[in-house]
């Protein structure tokens, strides 16, 4: 049984002027429990050594989960924003792309817990996050 309160639009993911615009993350596919985004490994996104900065993977992290959040709510009723996030950077990247996928550990009254993975081009895991989301009321 899929988790989603809302038809995930790839459009409107895509949409806007944002972080996401500027570092080309892409939303690519999600299934019942499960939802993928990507990011260039490249100038915009690496650190002085020519490898992935670590910062950026976490903004890939904190941008699919905080999607997911958002898709697993009632928009009507409540938002969500980023409460803690952490993450092991496993193995360096130099170019490419890594392709994120965000996983519910737990989907609460009023927070979310999200395992986010990221993979380089050959499907080795670079760097493992967790996410936690509050989800407050609008008022």
């Amino acid at each position: 049984m899929a988790i989603w309160k809302q038809k995930i639009d790839f459009d409107f993911l895509h949409g806007g002027e944002n972080i996401n615009t500027l570092l080309d993350i892409r939303f690519e596919d999600s299934g019942d429990d499960w939802i993928t985004a990507s990011m260039p490994v490249d100038q915009r996104t690496h650190q002085p050594y020519g490898i992935l900065h670590g910062g950026a993977s976490v903004v890939l992290a904190e941008t699919l989960g905080s999607t997911a959040s958002y898709l697993c709510i009632d928009k009507e009723q409540f938002y969500c924003v980023g409460l803690e996030v952490n993450a092991n950077h496993i193995k360096a990247v130099r170019n490419g792309r890594v392709t994120a996928t965000a996983r519910p550990i737990h989907l609460g009254r009023t927070t979310h817990v999200w395992d986010i993975r990221l993979h380089n081009e050959a499907g080795e895991m670079t760097c493992i996050c967790r996410l936690t989301m509050a989800v407050v009321p609008l008022k």
